[in-house]
């Protein structure tokens, strides 16, 4: 799809996934092109897939969730099936914000929040120990957060 992608949309994504809430008069200065333009070209760039989520980023502190931990899972089995039924109850549970099916070591890694040590143990029963299929977890608390996000680097030339 990238090739599919010329200078003014790449414009549009990298200005978008800094601040999607500017307006159509300001993507229009940026990018060169009418606003009109503007509007044909966010619609087809939502409806292809290059813009998957337009999101307000909380801060987790400020909404009760000042804890944030990094979880290494390691399945018992490896099937097809109890592969997909790990990935919907993570993708389920609201305290899991990202989640990783990944080589190496683990299986998935998974990036969760909570309160506090007593809202993860919680989490920690619904998600593992409950879970015939899980094996083992290791669990990585963060100390500082320097860099989250999901922004993705854009070549505007």
């Amino acid at each position: 799809m990238t090739t599919d992608l010329d200078k003014p949309d790449r414009i549009l994504l990298a200005r978008l996934q800094d601040d999607a809430t500017l307006g159509l008069d300001r993507l229009s200065d940026m990018c060169g092109l009418s606003v009109a333009s503007v509007q044909r070209r966010l619609k087809r760039l939502r409806e292809t897939g290059a813009i998957r989520h337009e999101v307000a980023v909380l801060d987790p502190v400020a909404v009760g969730q000042a804890m944030t931990f990094i979880v290494m899972v390691e399945l018992e089995h490896e099937r097809l099936d109890q592969l997909e039924a790990f990935s919907r109850m993570a993708k389920a549970e609201p305290h899991v914000q990202q989640c990783y099916y990944v080589t190496g070591e683990a299986d998935f890694t998974l990036v969760c929040t909570a309160r506090d040590m007593a809202d993860f143990e919680a989490l920690t029963h619904r998600l593992f120990f409950g879970n015939t299929n899980v094996r083992r977890f290791r669990t990585s608390v963060v100390m500082t957060s320097t860099k989250t996000g999901q922004s993705v680097p854009v070549r505007e030339d």
